[in-house]
């Protein structure tokens, strides 16, 4: 008689000790990836978190960089609410904003649909709108300088051959913020197509299909099916774009200094005026730890907000 015996795997039981080998390896492995995330672990330390905490104690001081630092407590936080150039830069900040971040999420999305369509050199279109995304801003507003010329530039010579008066545009008080946010809108909008684009393709088909069985239309699909897709990644880029406009610099650096009579100069140009050119780095820094401080609420109640109505952005 053959006798079978039915192999019984065996288990450990929870109370038995994992060997000194499995606790090796596990170690080996966490020093094989903090030996990886380390170096950039201490570069992103060093180079942003440790000065940000720094210029915290420095926004409590009077300090122009040379001198010993005074310190003052909270009266440099205090002095934002009366300064009238703060509260002018707070305001124009406020003005670019609110014209930059609904135009760039409308353009995006415009843009978007039209390069989801299958037609010749798709490719070809796809990149040139991106490419301005990528381009130095230095340069965008160095080139942008030469276009709104009041008296050689394109923009008024274009003007002159439709019979249109010309603009004094980067050189007047009333029209200089707005031509910024046309040069920030041509800068940033392919980010924003980009983004739509990744999203559109996204959407199932299988929606959009059984819509138009149903005989809905383009207008219908587009407003019933595709809009409510896009919701997530419309938050996110309300959010990336907001940040975007309230930190914007360099095209204000390389175009009007904040000028023609201040009326351009942002919360981000009067900081760096404070802190490098007028030597005021501890009022400097206040302002710019209010900066960050209004950013960070309004990006948490964003994100409050979409997490309350469900959209899923967050």
């Amino acid at each position: 008689m053959a006798l079978t015996f039915a192999a019984t795997p065996r288990t450990r039981s929870p109370e038995t000790p994992r060997p000194r080998s499995s606790r090796g390896r596990a170690a080996r492995r966490s020093l094989t990836g903090w030996g990886f995330a380390g170096p950039a672990t201490l570069l992103v330390v060093g180079l942003s978190i440790f000065p940000a905490v720094w210029a915290f104690f420095i926004s409590r001081t009077k300090w122009n960089g040379i001198a010993p630092a005074t310190d003052v407590g909270w009266r440099n936080y205090q002095r934002i609410a009366t300064d009238p150039d703060a509260i002018a830069a707070a305001q124009h900040t406020l003005v670019l904003t609110v014209l930059f971040v609904p135009a760039s999420i409308l353009l995006g999305i415009l843009i978007a649909v039209a390069l989801n369509q299958k037609i010749r050199l798709i490719g070809f279109y796809r990149t040139c709108i991106f490419v301005p995304y990528v381009a130095s801003a230095a340069a965008t507003g160095i080139l942008a300088s030469f276009v709104f010329n009041p008296q050689f530039g394109a923009a008024n010579e274009a003007l002159r051959r439709l019979g249109l008066p010309a603009q004094q545009f980067l050189e007047s008080p009333g029209q200089a913020l707005i031509v910024i946010c046309l040069i920030a809108l041509w800068g940033e909008v392919g980010f924003c197509a980009v983004i739509y684009l990744a999203a559109l393709q996204d959407i199932p088909k299988e929606l959009v299909e059984a819509a138009t069985v149903d005989g809905a239309g383009k207008w219908r699909v587009f407003r019933h099916i595709t809009l409510p897709e896009l919701r997530p990644v419309t938050v996110f880029t309300a959010i990336w774009q907001t940040i975007t406009a309230m930190q914007l610099f360099d095209l204000i650096y390389t175009t009007t200094r904040g000028g023609p009579m201040n009326s351009t100069q942002t919360v981000v140009y009067y900081i760096y005026e404070l802190a490098f050119q007028t030597q005021r780095l501890g009022y400097g820094a206040a302002v710019a730890y209010l900066l960050f401080a209004v950013t960070m609420l309004l990006t948490v109640v964003v994100i409050w907000y979409n997490r309350r109505s469900g959209s899923g952005a967050f």
